[in-house]
């Protein structure tokens, strides 16, 4: 069934597998993370995770084992899809490309998720549906979940978001850019509708970076993604639809991730 058999745990299988995907013109790495008995996938939740080899990293299956052990989260079927050579490209927002043109390829990724990866799953596990599905991302590739997500709000429930990207704009600095009007991601919630069934789940940290364009001393990170909350809240959406995990000693790094991922699996 799998390429590859890369790792197992107590409670964790881990199955590589590689497919070619035609929209992205590459071959794609998809980490599988399956509980020991995977008997009836219509009652378990999938969640897709952009940035899979980091997953290796953290490492997620021992997280995952943990978890389910302590009984805190249910038995759930998680994918790490890894990231290519033009990630930049393909994860960002499918509504627009950026300023420098980065993120023009990612309607073809989200394309690859719809027609080609879940697809792949259903055949591969003879899994035709699953009892939810949520997406989550660190850094761009949190906010190519998130965009994936909203956008797709009748496939998805939830979405997790790292240290997102969300300062992905049309617009320099230079070039009389606004955050009113010039980052995607918040004209696309702005410009968007209410879906009552999304949950979403924000982590960042302190220690993200140390840009502050406005001088207000909150950093970009925290800046967008809380002005992000204010523009879902004005949509209808409200703290039971959101969480916010803020980590004071929280860098831009797999183990600051790897800290916050617990709070959003137990949380989703």
């Amino acid at each position: 069934m799998a390429d590859e058999k890369i790792a197992s745990v107590s409670n964790i299988v881990v199955e590589k597998h590689i497919l070619y995907s035609q929209y992205l013109e590459r071959d794609v790495i998809a980490d599988v993370y399956l509980p020991a008995q995977f008997l009836h996938p219509e009652l378990m939740n999938l969640l897709l995770i952009n940035d899979g080899q980091d997953l290796i990293k953290m490492p997620f299956d021992e997280m995952l084992d943990n978890l389910i052990s302590e009984n805190e989260i249910e038995p759930m079927v998680c994918i790490g899809i890894h990231c290519g050579p033009e990630r930049k490209r393909e994860y960002g927002t499918a509504y627009s490309a950026d300023f420098k043109g980065r993120g023009d390829k990612a309607g073809l990724y989200s394309k690859f998720i719809f027609d080609e990866l879940l697809p792949f799953i259903r055949k591969t596990y003879n899994a035709p549906s699953f009892k939810e599905k949520s997406f989550a991302g660190f850094s761009l590739g949190g906010l190519s979940a998130l965009d994936i997500v909203y956008n797709h709000a009748d496939e998805f429930t939830k979405v997790g978001v790292f240290s997102g990207s969300l300062w992905w704009r049309r617009k320099g600095y230079d070039e009389e850019y606004s955050d009113e009007t010039d980052r995607l991601m918040h004209l696309q919630v702005l410009n968007g509708h209410f879906y009552p069934w999304l949950k979403f789940f924000f982590e960042c940290g302190a220690l993200d970076e140390t840009e502050d364009r406005n001088k207000n001393g909150v950093i970009d990170s925290i800046d967008d993604t809380l002005d992000l909350i204010v523009e879902l809240k004005a949509k209808g959406y409200t703290d039971q639809h959101i969480k916010y995990l803020e980590l004071e000693d929280g860098k831009h790094e797999i183990e600051t991730w790897s800290k916050a991922l617990p709070y959003f699996l137990k949380w989703g």
